[in-house]
């Protein structure tokens, strides 16, 4: 007899299991994107009321009754609403997902065969900013800058010398910095992977172009090559002023020259000198001479 009663438990939570369904959801979204929780709804069964509500004080509460067909919406922010029509799916719908709507939601179901609850955690997570740079004193450093939750950093190869740093924001973000220590390496690559719930990344660098050496090199090149260029320059537009110069002082002689001629036929026609003449007339006139 309580071998029966043993076994008759067991297929009853079976079945309890399988009309239910999962008690508990877990639902992870990225900021900015759509949230879609779910009832444990049975089609198969008459719906009587639904209600969604998020578990804390004054927080939102979303129901539907059927029997008369009416929707009530309680502290709910526009983001809010039913996903389809309560009546074939009472899935709650957030779009779109903030920090705020992070928390419990509980989903009951009243049917004809009784009350069905599913709670559904949910879980806001924000996709890092991933940076890989070179430092003199820290070598290679890779950095996925506030992300939610934190990001996970490794590198190829590995590096027995690697350190991380955290800082986390008023946000419920996190940003980490993993440093590599190889300062002084003969690597002439190396490779940051970023792992992330909402994405994957991967970062190399090319250490050749990051050594003090060659930095120096590319220093002192370019400053001899614009010494280089600036002497260059500076010996083109001297000769050209050279020339023209003396294209002007070319151009200029003959000008001179043809006024400096052209001088003495001016002044020969200035000399004419008829009232020289008239003078010696009249100095050479006696009126008793005239008869």
């Amino acid at each position: 007899m309580a071998q029966a009663w043993a076994v008759l438990a067991a297929l009853l939570f079976l079945l309890i299991n399988l009309v239910e369904g999962p008690a508990y959801n877990v639902v992870s979204v990225e900021i900015g994107h759509e949230a879609v929780l779910r009832c444990p709804y049975i089609s198969e069964m008459s719906l009587l009321m639904v209600i969604w509500k998020k578990n804390c004080r004054a927080c939102c509460l979303l129901a539907y009754r059927s029997d008369h067909n009416e929707t009530r919406k309680s502290n709910c922010s526009e983001r809010m609403m039913w996903k389809y029509s309560p009546d074939s799916d009472p899935a709650l719908r957030i779009y779109p997902v903030n920090f705020g709507d992070e928390g419990n939601y509980t989903c009951e179901i009243v049917n004809s065969a009784g009350n069905f609850l599913l709670f559904s955690s949910l879980t806001a997570i924000v996709p890092p900013t991933v940076t890989l740079t070179f430092d003199k004193s820290k070598g290679a450093v890779c950095q996925a800058s506030a992300g939610k939750p934190a990001a996970d950093i490794s590198w190829i190869p590995a590096s027995n010398h690697s350190t991380e740093e955290e800082v986390h924001h008023p946000n419920g973000t996190v940003t980490r910095v993993s440093y590599t220590g190889w300062v002084n390496s003969t690597l002439s690559t190396v490779t940051c992977l970023v792992t992330h719930p909402a994405t994957n990344q991967t970062l190399s660098l090319d250490l050749s172009y990051t050594s003090p050496e060659l930095l120096c090199i590319l220093i002192g090149g370019s400053a001899s090559v614009a010494a280089v260029i600036g002497v260059t320059l500076c010996l083109i537009f001297k000769c050209r002023a050279f020339r023209f110069r003396k294209s002007a002082h070319q151009s200029a002689l003959p000008l001179a020259t043809k006024n400096f001629r052209s001088t003495p036929s001016c002044e020969k026609t200035d000399a004419v000198k008829p009232p020289v003449l008239l003078e010696s007339i009249y100095q050479n006139y006696r009126p008793g001479m005239i008869q």
